[in-house]
């Protein structure tokens, strides 16, 4: 089913907020690799928001995902006092791994895989032509 306009608008809203509250709390920059808020999807009646995080470089994705569900309510909290006057209830916050990037990744480790396959398979063809 298709977002309405506020579901995107508060979509929206929630993930510029939370990036900013992640960057305070210091989730931005952790073991050397980074978090971002990929994205938000709000439900239709705007209580529930899936939160989609991308998590780059970072070797335990699970147990930091633990790590920020433990201060789950840290970060509502936070969230509560930034939107507050726009929002009548601030939603409850389900947090997701953003598997696009490693997706990313794997296919340009395949591409290029085929890349040199493909250029392995012609130079062979040119040996074979020169030896005619």
């Amino acid at each position: 089913m298709q977002e309405t306009k506020r579901q995107k608008q508060i979509g929206q809203l929630i993930q510029e907020e939370l990036s900013d509250i992640f960057q305070r709390m210091g989730f931005n920059v952790l073991e050397g690799g980074m978090i971002s808020i990929a994205a938000v999807k709000m439900t239709p009646d705007l209580l529930e928001a899936k939160v989609y995080l991308s998590m780059f470089q970072i070797k335990d994705q699970d147990g930091m995902l633990g790590r920020i569900n433990e201060r789950m309510g840290e970060i509502k909290k936070a969230l509560g006092q930034r939107v507050g006057k726009q929002l009548r209830r601030v939603p409850e916050l389900t947090f997701f791994l953003d598997e696009t990037l490693d997706y990313v990744f794997k296919m340009e480790e395949l591409f290029k895989k085929i890349k040199e396959d493909d250029s392995n398979i012609k130079g062979n063809t040119d040996i074979n032509k020169d030896t005619k």
